[in-house]
């Protein structure tokens, strides 16, 4: 399955990204440049510590990109309705196209998605049947991120051993650019962390109410969300989903 880009024309949702993107460009560019490298060239903290830092960052870049410009789920002007499933499918009294249940129009976006969940502006998307598992990978990036970000930032006021080489810049801007990084990263966090747990506690719900009956398990649901049943690939955002068509039992 390739991949396929989906860009909404909303200048209030270009406005948000490009909010979100500047707070990861802060904390990727300024807080190695005042924590991580100085105290690395200086031998006070591992390699493994910096690299951990920018492969962390790079992923939640990536959970942005693919999360912002991958389609939702649009449904197609003909589908083709197969006849078993005729029944399960309505008509959008918004923009007279059949959709399955479950499915939503989105005014913003002006369609209507599979399995929408919401209209998302900081990624100037919709969040839907096919991209709502890049929408949660964001989410745990940017905690993890952020929460790294407020460890450095505390580890740097006091931890860490001071430095004895420090540039001009650093000398009169440290404090300032550590409080705005501080700020944003409890910010990013606290925000993050609570639209994380709504999102898993919706779908994990779902599931426990289906698992009364034993149709499917937590393990199922989330593969499904996210289209693969290896455990590993949930957390990569560079592939493609994939409809699930395989039995519980294997992901057990």
């Amino acid at each position: 399955m390739k991949l396929r880009l989906h860009f909404v024309v909303d200048p209030m949702g270009w406005l948000c990204i490009s909010v979100v993107f500047g707070i990861w460009f802060y904390n990727t560019v300024f807080v190695p440049k005042l924590v991580l490298l100085p105290h690395y060239d200086e031998g006070h903290i591992p390699w493994v510590l910096v690299v951990c830092y920018y492969i962390a960052s790079a992923l939640c870049l990536m959970a942005l990109v693919r999360a912002s410009t991958a389609d939702p789920g649009r449904l197609p002007v003909d589908p083709h309705i197969p006849h078993s499933e005729r029944e399960q499918w309505e008509l959008c009294n918004k923009c007279n196209l059949m959709r399955p249940k479950r499915s939503h129009h989105c005014s913003r976006c002006g369609h209507c998605v599979r399995r929408m969940d919401h209209h998302c502006p900081w990624i100037n998307n919709c969040v839907g049947e096919d991209n709502h598992w890049l929408f949660l990978q964001l989410c745990f990036y940017t905690q993890v991120l952020s929460f790294f970000t407020l460890v450095l930032d505390f580890c740097q006021y006091y931890y860490f051993q001071p430095l004895t080489r420090l540039d001009q810049f650093t000398t009169r801007h440290e404090l300032a650019l550590l409080r705005v990084s501080a700020l944003m990263g409890v910010v990013m966090f606290g925000g993050m962390s609570s639209l994380f747990y709504t999102q898993m506690a919706g779908i994990l719900s779902v599931s426990s109410k289906l698992s009364t009956s034993g149709s499917r398990s937590w393990q199922w649901a989330l593969a499904e969300v996210c289209g693969t049943r290896w455990k590993l690939l949930w957390l990569l955002p560079l592939r493609s989903r994939k409809p699930l068509h395989v039995s519980h039992t294997s992901l057990l």
